[in-house]
């Protein structure tokens, strides 16, 4: 299902004794996209000092990037990947499994693929 809708919101959750970053994806992603969010990540990630942030992307509503911004997701996770201890992926689709499988290349923690958000928060409370 393809839809105009598009962008990333950004919030902050709390699982067991953990803050959890929570990213949700929405429709196909474009550069604009990440012009308006990456100063938002950026302040949210700038006190980090120590790989010990977890967060949660919900991908259920995701289609994919943009090439440009693939591109603008890809250096933002080369600049902050060291800021993550575990980051849980929660989709629905193959691919979103393939590109966690990816994306744990570029963090100093763990990335896993969930089809549930209640097991993803399992794991991310542990």
């Amino acid at each position: 299902m393809t839809s105009d809708r598009h962008g990333l919101s950004i919030g902050v959750e709390r699982s067991g004794a953990h803050s959890v970053l929570v990213l949700k994806a929405v429709g196909r992603l474009t550069h604009a996209d990440y012009e308006q969010i990456a100063p938002v990540i950026e302040g949210a990630l700038s006190g980090v000092k120590e790989p010990r942030l977890r967060a949660l992307v919900e991908a259920t509503e995701f289609e994919g990037w943009e090439p440009r911004a693939l591109w603008d997701d890809f250096r933002l996770g080369l600049r902050h990947g060291s800021s993550f201890d575990r980051v849980a992926i929660w989709g629905d689709k193959r691919w979103q499994e393939v590109a966690a499988r990816i994306g744990s290349w570029f963090i100093s923690g763990d990335a896993r693929f969930f089809e549930s958000r209640d097991a993803a928060l399992r794991w991310l409370a542990e």
